[in-house]
């Protein structure tokens, strides 16, 4: 069983007075997924979105979003995201390694999709009771940059995650998020990445149809490695 290439612009460089518009126009270049990136000033240094956007770009698109949280406290989220119409719900393995068990039950029986994340310092073994459990995640988020800000520098050390999850996990969905453009996707795609994550080489791209559509291909043509 083969993953599927999952294309995942992040809204985080769109512009945010023109959400709806600007989701629209990604899907209509080819985005499989919509990525929000929801930040709480304490988890990571910055400070972004929350539930009531969500909610108010749902009522325009049917898209997946695909909601990765940077938050200290992920289980006070689960209602709010589920009520907003969040997609995916992926929290952070360094904040729930008392409660993930509750927390990926909370998060399926509001009919979200669970993930988990971790950031670059993060051992890639402190996910694996995760996806081994009897109610596991659907998909790793491996941080290829620090999290919290966008247009950081794609970190190639971080691809011996990607790889040793491969190999342990062939049908899991593995997203990388963080540098992810043109001169970056090789690296992710032949370590096994299937979900890409891109910002600013998708929003600041002249056609950003093409830079999807090559990341498209990349995870494709790469499939057969792994």
């Amino acid at each position: 069983m083969g993953v599927t290439p999952k294309i995942a612009p992040s809204m985080l460089s769109s512009d945010f007075a023109n959400l709806a518009s600007e989701a629209k126009r990604m899907l209509d270049f080819g985005a499989d997924w919509l990525h929000m990136d929801i930040m709480d000033g304490h988890f990571v240094p910055n400070l972004t979105i929350g539930a009531p956007v969500i909610e108010s770009l749902r009522k325009h698109t049917n898209a997946y979003l695909d909601c990765h949280l940077m938050v200290t406290n992920p289980i006070d989220y689960v209602e709010p995201m589920g009520k907003a119409g969040a997609s995916g719900f992926t929290f952070h393995v360094e904040v729930s390694k008392e409660n993930w068990q509750e927390l990926i039950g909370r998060i399926k029986s509001i009919g979200m999709r669970p993930g988990v994340a971790l950031k670059p310092g993060t051992p890639i073994e402190d996910v694996y009771p995760l996806i081994d459990s009897e109610n596991p995640v659907g998909m790793v988020l491996v941080m290829t940059v620090e999290p919290g800000f966008g247009g950081q520098k794609f970190m190639p050390e971080m691809m011996d995650k990607v790889r040793a999850l491969r190999k342990k996990y062939p049908s899991l969905d593995i997203e990388v998020d963080g540098g992810l453009g043109p001169s970056t996707i090789e690296m992710a795609t032949s370590a096994g990445a299937n979900c890409i994550v891109a910002g600013s080489s998708v929003f600041g791209a002249p056609e950003p149809a093409a830079v999807i559509s090559l990341m498209r291909k990349s995870v494709s043509e790469n499939q057969e490695k792994y």
